[in-house]
């Protein structure tokens, strides 16, 4: 690291104000945190002469993040990516906003960095999922409210779930599930009610003993009634007994496992001022022009993930017809490209002047479709400059393909990130 970069921090690593654009260039040119040197590329798209700079910027393991962020969600990043971005380029107070909220990656980061979230998603379950991370409470008030709520009474269960679940614990399963829809038809579940739901919501179905189901998928995607009595055939395998109480219990304390006082002060005040948005992101009247110091994000890709169809079962707990929430998934590269000006548009008028949008991007088709050359032009023509792509590569070599299956098939690790700017 050359003395220009070091004079840019405090002595915590984090740089003590916002970087200036030539002082970012410089990190990133310079950064050599994991003994790589930056490669610089050339753009694929011609038209766009921007570099593109590669190296390892962030750690992917696991324990390098918080434990607040162990939620399962389909197609999400790991917290180091947003931390990278929000350290270098905004300062305590700023508002961070994540137009594809998904679990709240970004939005979670950001508070514990002391910074305001936004987030919208048009999935109801996004807000569910984040929100009471925001205010977490204590794993006492937690264990003392567990105990209290009746799951044990007779009640009209879904025969079809016994798939997945054995008799008491889809009993237990569904008289939470009615609490805590009767307590939103009442005025709403408070915050420790908020807490057990979203814990709930994330221990319905996955591969191990610490979720209420049998063996299934993971987690992070729930599979139709009749593909799990497949895989019961399969495996030869009935729904064991499961007790609710001790499974939310026990991920509360591992969520709650690496927050500390500071931390959660700083999430508390953050969440005074937080807004999370269920909605489309290419129109948010609720959040103010010129408002928001830096976007992380990352769009839905082009048909990859079927939302409404993983989240039937989380649906069905939180009483949401997954119908009525329409979430993109497009075909074709134009549409998706089409959609993604609309919200370039809308995320220009929520800038602050100067401010930046960080947008994740991934490789669709085995590689065919590199959505940063969709990205690009659609940012350019909504009036956001192109800076730069930056390429996170866990396998890094100078001759690493950072585009294509190659990269893949070698087992590398990569994020692809386009950083925009509002001029």
């Amino acid at each position: 690291m050359t003395a220009r970069q070091l004079q840019l921090f405090g002595p915590s690593g984090i740089p003590d104000v916002p970087l200036s654009f030539d002082d970012f260039i410089c990190d990133i040119e310079c950064f050599d945190d994991f003994h790589k040197e930056t490669a610089i590329l050339e753009f694929p798209d011609p038209e766009f002469d921007i570099p593109v700079f590669v190296n390892e910027f962030w750690t992917s393991r696991q324990r390098a993040a918080h434990s607040l962020h162990e939620i399962s969600y389909r197609a999400c990043f790991k917290p180091q990516l947003p931390r990278f971005f929000i350290e270098r380029l905004t300062r305590p107070g700023d508002a961070v906003y994540d137009p594809f909220l998904g679990r709240g990656t970004t939005a979670i980061e950001a508070a514990l960095l002391g910074r305001i979230p936004i987030g919208t998603d048009v999935n109801p379950l996004s807000e569910i999922l984040v929100a009471p991370r925001l205010d977490p409470p204590s794993l006492s008030v937690v264990s003392g409210r567990l105990m209290e709520l009746p799951l044990e009474g007779a009640c009209e269960m879904r025969d079809d779930l016994l798939a997945f679940y054995h008799p008491d614990t889809l009993r237990q399963i569904t008289n939470l599930r009615n609490i805590l829809i009767g307590k939103q038809a009442d005025g709403g579940p408070d915050a420790v009610d908020r807490w057990i739901r979203m814990v709930a919501t994330n221990r319905l179905t996955g591969h191990s003993p610490g979720f209420f189901s049998v063996y299934t998928l993971p987690p992070n995607q729930a599979v139709t009634v009749e593909r799990q009595r497949g895989i019961n055939s399969s495996r030869s395998q009935t729904p064991p007994h499961r007790d609710v109480r001790v499974s939310v219990l026990k991920k509360s304390g591992s969520l709650l496992g690496k927050l500390e006082v500071s931390e959660s002060e700083r999430l508390r005040g953050a969440s005074k001022n937080a807004l999370l948005i269920t909605g489309s992101s290419d129109n948010t009247p609720g959040i103010e022009n010129d408002s928001v110091s830096l976007v992380v994000t990352s769009p839905p890709f082009l048909d990859v993930v079927d939302y409404q169809t993983d989240n039937w079962l989380r649906c069905w707990f939180n009483g949401i017809d997954p119908r009525t929430v329409d979430i993109w998934h497009f075909k074709k590269p134009q549409e998706w490209q089409a959609a993604m000006t609309g919200v370039f548009d809308e995320l220009r008028r929520v800038l602050k002047p100067g401010a930046y949008v960080a947008f994740e991007v991934g490789e669709v088709r085995g590689g065919k479709i590199l959505l940063e050359t969709l990205v690009v032009p659609a940012a350019a023509e909504a009036g956001l400059e192109p800076l730069m792509v930056l390429v996170n590569d866990q396998a890094f070599t100078k001759t690493s393909n950072c585009w294509g299956v190659d990269n893949l098939k070698k087992g590398t690790n990569t994020n692809r990130i386009v950083l925009l700017r509002k001029s």
